[in-house]
């Protein structure tokens, strides 16, 4: 199974025109195909070019491409105005939307000792591997998934075969999946390639999708010196070589390692991309490795409306709140809409700071008494964007009258930590 193309270090940047010639060049390997799907990430992950690489696909194969399936998970389906900025190349009458409670078919179950032996005992049911029901079927000769390897709280380093199981799976593999990583712990994984979960993963891949078509297009993004993100590195193939070599890179690109630990840190997070903490929680999980004990990390989130994206998550983030990894478990122990949910609980672990920092949530769009109820401190966004207007800032240490800081524009890039 071979690696079609390979580029990338920590100083290159690749054009349009790169992307299009290494595509081209990997079409003409592989030959004709005649159905074509391609599952691209949802638009909290803009930054990865996918969209690019998709539209790409659709101008290079034509007609062939006849799914376009973005990997959207538990999030809420893309909307217009988004499909229409991350992927304005692609027809609109092939966009398809994946479901994550009804629209999916386990392909196969990783046996619930191979899943101990590979948690180290810390999880031992078996685990379902889903996908969704079109690619599935067998009914393509090409399923190339496209996306960014990035560090990851769940998994250790983000894409690759959590596109497809993960971002177009189904309920069971997910809150299992999520589960899984929150339980052995996000600081042992973060960052790390070769995980738990990755190692399920693989084995389902191997075992279970033998006969589907997979193709992966793995992109790593970083920073240029005027703090624009640009294409350091580009990884297809259709083996786990191809996710190795990425997120070889994106271990050097996106993992930020401060000299000392900041006792304030101040994340922003773009309204368009970070609609609930589902997602702006990322300012948590990308920071806490590098947060003093005692520290403070101040969350400016003018679009944060909600707390998870889906209804059920959602309800149960308000019922049960962000408390320490202790209590969650006790909570799942005793409650089983937990248990039946467990990508929620996972999320609670996740959003903790685990007593160690204070979490000042600062909303556009919920109130005090809904950000105490889940257990952070509430914060006003006009006064603290006034304070630290993110135009103002600088990517990394910053001062005021209260001394230094450290501010992070977009956490979803990658990870910061102290040693």
């Amino acid at each position: 199974m071979p690696l079609y193309f390979a580029t990338g270090s920590p100083s290159t940047v690749l054009t349009d025109a790169d992307l299009r010639t290494a595509l081209a060049d990997v079409f003409e390997q592989l030959g004709p195909r005649r159905r074509v799907a391609l599952v691209p990430p949802d638009y909290s992950r803009y930054a990865s070019q996918a969209g690019k690489l998709a539209g790409m696909c659709c101008e290079l194969l034509r007609d062939a491409v006849v799914d376009v399936l973005p990997a959207v998970g538990t999030h809420e389906p893309m909307s217009a105005a988004q499909l229409d900025k991350m992927m304005p190349a692609v027809p609109r009458e092939l966009i398809r939307t994946h479901n994550w409670r009804t629209d999916v078919a386990t392909v196969g179950e990783v046996p619930a000792d191979v899943v101990a032996e590979l948690t180290e005992g810390v999880y031992d049911k078996s685990w379902p591997a889903q996908l969704n029901t079109r690619l599935a079927s067998g009914a393509h000769d090409l399923i190339f998934s496209l996306g960014q390897v990035v560090p990851h709280e769940v998994i250790g380093m983000a894409n690759y075969n959590k596109n497809l199981f993960v971002g177009v799976g189904g309920v069971r593999g997910i809150n299992e999946s999520h589960y899984i990583g929150a339980v052995y712990g996000m600081e042992r994984v973060m960052g790390v390639a070769d995980t738990p979960l990755r190692r399920i993963l693989n084995y389902a891949q191997d075992e279970f999708c033998r006969e589907l078509p997979l193709l992966y297009a793995l992109t790593v993004i970083g920073a240029d010196d005027a703090g624009q993100p640009v294409m350091r590195g580009l990884f297809i193939g259709d083996d786990h070589e191809c996710f190795w070599q990425a997120a070889e890179l994106s271990a050097t690109v996106n993992v930020t390692r401060l000299p000392r630990r900041p006792e304030r840190v101040v994340a922003y997070l773009a309204p368009e991309k970070f609609p609930s903490t589902w997602l702006g929680n990322k300012a948590i999980y990308r920071t806490r490795m590098a947060i003093a004990d005692g520290g403070e990390l101040i969350i400016l989130a003018p679009g944060v409306r909600t707390f998870g994206e889906d209804p059920t998550i959602d309800a149960l983030i308000r019922k049960y709140g962000y408390r320490t990894t202790p209590e969650v478990l006790q909570f799942v122990a005793d409650n089983v809409d937990l248990r039946d949910n467990l990508s929620a609980p996972a999320h609670l672990i996740h959003g903790s700071s685990e007593n160690r920092f204070r979490v000042t949530y600062c909303p556009g769009h919920l109130t005090r008494e809904e950000i105490e109820g889940v257990g952070y401190e509430f914060g006003d966004l006009s006064a603290a964007a006034a304070r630290y207007n993110p135009d103002e800032l600088s990517d990394g240490w910053n001062e005021d009258g209260d001394g230094e800081f450290y501010f992070v524009r977009d956490p979803s890039l990658g990870l910061w930590r102290c040693d």
